[in-house]
């Protein structure tokens, strides 16, 4: 696959069963990917999408070839409503007595606001694993206060793909599905037009929607160290691109790493005056 050729009319297979169904606008800043897990049959969507993207999201579920009775769950790693507000219209077309949405305890009190149709199931009553029919595993890990209480980013065992909502995220014009970093970005004081590229330097955008997303730089700190730990070939974000080679994995954790004045930081100071 030519990373540079894609058609965001359509869906795009990142890994084996994984598919991004988002909506590709040039135009916008902010980038919404939900991803579709599709595994002999059966399906689960991940942070499912906006109300206006509802119809592009649903139309890209339908030409992968699944039938939209087949998504047993829609997991939300958090409660914002660019994750969250489709859920009545994908309860409605899914139309099963079989789906649950599938989130931690502290993000489904805030998800019962979208919607009381669908059973809650919570990721800590769970074992922190879904397990399709096959055995086919999703992992849980909790990054709390990353940016809400209840976040948790989820973990494919079988492609190493990494579905991280906002962490990894950006607010950027310059987007496309899979990033334009690489191995010249580690030691590269970025400025705001890349050098090499001669486009806005996506590390600005990702380092900038950290230090106004999250909170603080003890909870950013806490959930890069549970996610270093994971053995990881893609991760996908919910907002900007795909990180989708060893470099790019890590010059971007690294960076991240390295962040000071996260949040509340910025404002008071780490020691919190």
């Amino acid at each position: 696959m030519d990373v540079n050729k894609l058609d965001y009319s359509e869906h795009v297979e990142i890994a084996d069963g994984i598919y991004w169904v988002g909506f590709a606008d040039k135009k916008a800043g902010m980038h919404c990917n939900p991803y579709l897990v599709v595994e002999e049959g059966e399906a689960v969507l991940i942070d499912s999408g906006s109300r206006d993207d509802f119809s592009t999201v649903m139309l890209k579920i339908l030409r992968t070839g699944t039938n939209p009775k087949a998504i047993k769950r829609l997991i939300y790693q958090h409660y914002d409503p660019d994750l969250c507000g489709n859920i009545p219209h994908m309860e409605e077309l899914i139309g099963s007595n079989d789906l649950k949405i599938l989130s931690h305890y502290e993000n489904n009190i805030f998800i019962n606001y979208y919607s009381t149709h669908s059973p809650k199931e919570c990721i800590e009553e769970l074992g922190f694993v879904y397990e399709f029919k096959n055995g086919r595993r999703l992992e849980f890990i909790r990054t709390p206060y990353a940016h809400s209480p209840g976040s948790f980013v989820t973990y494919d065992t079988k492609t190493k793909t990494l579905f991280t909502g906002d962490l990894f995220g950006s607010y950027d014009a310059n987007w496309d599905l899979y990033t334009d970093i690489f191995d010249k970005c580690e030691n590269c004081d970025p400025v705001r037009v890349c050098p090499y590229t001669d486009k806005p330097c996506q590390i600005i955008g990702l380092l900038d929607f950290h230090i106004r997303t999250m909170p603080s730089t003890k909870a950013l700190n806490n959930a890069i160290k549970r996610i270093e730990a994971l053995d990881i070939s893609l991760i996908a974000p919910q907002h900007g691109s795909i990180f989708h080679t060893p470099e790019s994995i890590k010059i971007v954790i690294g960076k991240l790493k390295e962040l000071k004045n996260v949040g509340i930081d910025g404002i008071f100071g780490e020691d919190g005056e």
